[in-house]
């Protein structure tokens, strides 16, 4: 799934962050929302397109995509940019410091709720054409607001209370730069590895074996059960399990 530099890529490079081409990013104000902005310009700004808000308590962005295999298996998407972000992170974290996922979209540190990704793409589109456009889109907690105050809610965290050394604008240039060399390692070697980098960070269960399938469904496979238990993406994305309408943030 590569990115493409062409023409209908839009908008002015954010001051102060230094992205690697293709991307180009649309700044937003604090109020904005990044993934609902994205989603709607994603069919004429085109690949590459990184939209941002400039918050001060979250790392909020999202990405247009524009995929060449069909949105059944496009959809993919999800754990390559997942990935990238883990990635991201991992290079300003304090040493053993555990970056792991819930499936399939929720992100933790030690165990604390910090953010996650959403993935959209176009409605009534066919499952087996590939879509116009996808957007990935994530939210990381970077410092405790006065709800948000340490031991208060404590299956939630922050970078800043992780001991994490970067700012919203690091993390977002550390995951431009990732989410391409994964989309490289799918398009190049296939999705495999992506896949095993992505289930390495689900927190593993005793006589449990997770794999993806083709589609990107969580199968699942217990030692004392011969059935497969299937557990379709595309529902689950329907409703972002990490995410909070009413805070319009991660779950606290």
């Amino acid at each position: 799934m590569p990115l493409d530099s062409g023409s209908r890529i839009r908008g002015p490079f954010a001051p102060g962050l230094d992205l690697p081409p293709p991307f180009r990013a649309v700044v937003l104000r604090e109020v904005g929302d990044a993934f609902a902005h994205a989603t709607q310009i994603a069919a004429r700004a085109g690949a590459g397109t990184l939209v941002y808000v400039g918050r001060f308590d979250l790392a909020e962005f999202a990405v247009v995509l524009e995929p060449e295999e069909p949105l059944r298996t496009a959809r993919r998407a999800l754990y390559a940019g997942l990935t990238a972000l883990a990635d991201a992170l991992a290079m300003h974290a304090p040493p053993e410091k555990l970056i792991s996922f819930d499936w399939p979209d929720a992100i933790r540190i030690d165990g604390g709720l910090v953010g996650g990704a959403r993935l959209a793409w176009p409605a009534g589109a066919d499952e087996n054409t590939p879509p116009a456009w996808l957007v990935f889109g994530a939210m990381v907690r970077t410092v405790a607001t006065g709800e948000q105050e340490p031991g208060l809610h404590p299956f939630a965290t922050t970078l800043e209370a992780e001991g994490f050394d970067a700012g919203s604008g690091r993390l977002l240039e550390g995951f431009a730069r990732h989410l391409m060399a994964a989309f490289d390692i799918w398009q190049q070697d296939g999705f495999n590895q992506v896949a095993s980098s992505y289930l390495s960070r689900v927190m593993p269960k005793k006589g449990v074996r997770r794999d993806l399938d083709d589609n990107g469904d969580l199968l699942v496979r217990r030692i004392d059960k011969t059935v497969v238990e299937h557990r379709p993406l595309a529902p689950a994305l329907a409703t972002p399990s990490w995410f909070d309408p009413a805070i319009q943030g991660p779950r606290l």
